[in-house]
């Protein structure tokens, strides 16, 4: 018998990836519309449920727990078990150079407080649970977030702009592996823990180390420049996005990686794209070898 997964936020990062892996794995593939489905009605019959919802940052605090408790509602009348993409907002500023399951959520800033709100109620519901924790996405087209819309943004420009230090070791998730583990995961859910957080290494990589990549993928000299946050400081009086970007801001200069040994021992055959044919794919030029390389340029940092 088949097992089905309901999507919700299918048009999103994660749910347009999780979307496609599951129905890749044989999965039936159910899409929540938001405008004409009813979720009671939607997930009835459902093995899995994806919460990929992911309202912005400026509407967290008022979104977040009501879609919490409708998705919670939902698991508990169907019987399915959830599966979230989480991130790394819980561990806040003192986050550490390798995160592991035993490194504490101790956020105090108001997404982190948020997100972490969120988790325990999930924990504390009943209902079976996978926290699928990650770094930033990294996707295979342009979709709105920190690798496209600042980091590659000036590509054509011969630029990878850094929204912080440079060297700073940085946790990142391709997104079609990220979502390949989640439906390994799912597979094996009757094997797991009731409320089951599990780590996702992915990439531990520099924005140099991206540059480095990109140069490889399009042999072309890149230069490293750093963001220029003071126009966002301007603004975050009167724009609250502004605000909550730069709450964040401290994940760009604080080195962080993610423990990998989690995925290893619950997916043991399971084995990531390489970090080339990642990185390539993401700017737009998937004719690489990765096991060729090519000579690159000096990578320059240049403040603007």
């Amino acid at each position: 018998m088949t097992d089905t997964v309901l999507i919700l936020g299918a048009n999103g990062r994660f749910g347009r990836h999780a979307a496609e892996a599951f129905w890749n794995a044989g999965w039936h593939v159910r899409l929540f519309d938001r405008a004409t489905d009813d979720l009671m009605e939607k997930a009835h019959g459902v093995d899995v449920i994806v919460n990929a919802w992911n309202p912005p940052y400026t509407k967290w605090a008022t979104q977040l727990p009501q879609l919490t408790r409708e998705v919670i509602a939902a698991a508990k009348i169907s019987g399915a078990m959830v599966l979230i993409p989480g991130n790394i907002y819980g561990y806040g500023t003192g986050i550490p150079p390798v995160i592991t399951n035993e490194t504490p959520v101790e956020a105090q800033n108001p997404l982190g407080r948020i997100r972490i709100k969120m988790e325990a109620a999930y924990r504390t519901a009943g209902v079976k649970t996978i926290v699928l924790r990650a770094g930033d996405f990294i996707d295979t087209q342009a979709s709105g977030n920190w690798f496209d819309e600042v980091i590659t943004a000036k590509l054509a420009k011969g630029k990878v702009v850094s929204p912080g230090d440079p060297d700073a070791m940085h946790a990142w998730a391709y997104l079609p592996d990220l979502t390949r583990a989640a439906v390994a995961l799912a597979e094996k859910r009757e094997n797991l823990e009731a409320f089951q957080e599990v780590l996702f290494s992915g990439y531990t990589l520099s924005v140099r180390e991206i540059a480095a990549l990109a140069e490889q993928a399009t042999n072309r000299s890149l230069k490293v420049s750093k963001m220029n946050w003071a126009p966002l400081w301007i603004a975050a009086p009167f724009w609250s996005m502004g605000r909550r970007l730069l709450e964040m801001r401290y994940l760009w200069s604080r080195p962080h990686s993610i423990d990998g040994a989690q995925v290893a021992a619950l997916l043991p055959d399971f084995k990531q794209t390489d970090h080339l044919t990642a990185i390539a794919s993401a700017i737009g030029h998937t004719n690489v070898d990765p096991n060729h390389a090519v000579t690159r340029g000096g990578n320059n940092l240049v403040t603007e």
